[in-house]
């Protein structure tokens, strides 16, 4: 009788899957939103703008999407506090200029920004096997990795990259999660290192399928916020196991950080009449100066590797998450889902074309092929 009354509640179980959030985590997670719009400026306000920085002349930084808003900020920041800092972009000529003009207007002390330029495009993961190989080939310490770009195509139809996934699930969460990965050498050379991934406070609102991460089976109707929201959420999910699965000995820690709401996270890929109405709120919207300072703080104060140990200590579910007024601070309910977290790293490991141990085996030392950007391992 045991036997075979265990196969209903096992069908049952199936049946019950989570397909999305509960309207009280809907409410709740949007209700958070409206929050954080009206009061990041009041609940930052012991923040200096700029953020003063520690010193940082021995640190290397790789800062991804830093031609323009917050990453550009994060690069012309870190660089004029002395760091060498590696601008990873998909507009290099760009990139050039900006550097061109930031050494033009130095008139610091001591020699001028340290800076210079790879090409790196997110939404093609050949680019991002590329940029790792040609970086890990320096056999050179990476002190910091900071994964700032990423996209929010407002309105937009769905768009899968040439590698076949969403475009918002690749350049949020698939291609930094595959970087973070392969630099994972580099990063041991430069241990004590972090890696630093730039949320959003839209992760409350958002929910991961994992039977359906490019959202085309038709469960839930697309929409550019489904896409974004989901795949900040993913980013954190992953970045949580990542944070479990590194030892204390490699001395690499892990962190997400919401730099607030910010005219240049979403403005360009806002409709007209929307981009006036965000004009007309300057008081509540952060500048890109102001977004920048979470992730500063997250890569450079000496107490963040400290609090990261503590969670892992407490074997906390979910990493270290960095609110826009610098504070630790709680991400959504649905991203403390450690059976959802370990489904979205091994399938984001299957997507990515890696197998679920490359952590483990770069952290031996050991070669790791991928699947892209025709590295045989």
């Amino acid at each position: 009788m045991a036997t075979t009354s265990s196969h209903p509640k096992e069908e049952v179980k199936k049946k019950k899957k989570k397909e999305g959030l509960g309207w009280i985590e809907w409410a709740r997670g949007w209700l958070y939103l409206v929050y954080e719009m009206l009061f990041q400026r009041i609940t930052a306000s012991h923040l200096q703008n700029p953020m003063p920085l520690p010193p940082v002349n021995d640190l290397t930084c790789i800062v991804t999407g830093s031609t323009s808003g917050i990453g550009r900020e994060i690069a012309r920041q870190l660089a004029e506090a002395g760091a060498h800092v590696v601008m990873a972009v998909r507009n290099t000529k760009a990139a050039n200029e900006l550097i061109q003009k930031w050494q033009n207007e130095w008139t610091g002390m001591g020699l001028p920004p340290n800076i210079e330029v790879m090409e790196l495009d997110l939404l093609s993961l050949d680019s991002v096997v590329r940029f790792a190989e040609a970086w890990n080939a320096r056999l050179g310490p990476l002190h910091v990795l900071i994964n700032n770009a990423g996209i929010f195509s407002i309105g937009e139809p769905q768009k899968l990259s040439k590698d076949g996934y969403e475009e918002h699930l690749q350049v949020n969460h698939l291609a930094p999660a595959l970087l973070s990965v392969l630099l994972l050498p580099s990063l041991i050379r430069g241990s004590p290192s972090r890696i630093i991934n730039l949320n959003s406070v839209m992760h409350y609102v958002g929910f991961v399928d994992t039977e359906d991460m490019n959202v085309v089976s038709g469960k839930r109707k697309y929409t550019s916020l489904v896409g974004y929201s989901s795949s900040k959420l993913a980013q954190i999910m992953f970045s949580s196991v990542l944070h479990k699965r590194l030892p204390a000995e490699s001395g690499i820690t892990v962190a997400c950080v919401s730099p607030g709401i910010v005219q240049t996270n979403v403005a360009r890929d806002l409709p007209k009449i929307v981009q006036a109405a965000y004009r007309l709120i300057p008081y509540f919207i952060f500048s890109a100066q102001e977004g920048s300072r979470s992730a500063l703080f997250a890569a450079t104060d000496p107490q963040v590797p400290e609090y990261c140990e503590l969670l892992k200590a407490d074997d906390w579910p979910v990493c270290a998450f960095i609110s826009q007024d610098c504070r630790p601070t709680n991400p959504s309910e649905e991203a403390h889902n450690v059976e959802t977290s370990h489904e979205v790293w091994e399938k984001t490991f299957e997507m990515i074309g890696l197998p679920s141990d490359a952590v483990e085996r770069l952290i031996e030392g050991e070669e790791v092929a991928c699947r892209y950007g025709g590295h045989k391992g």
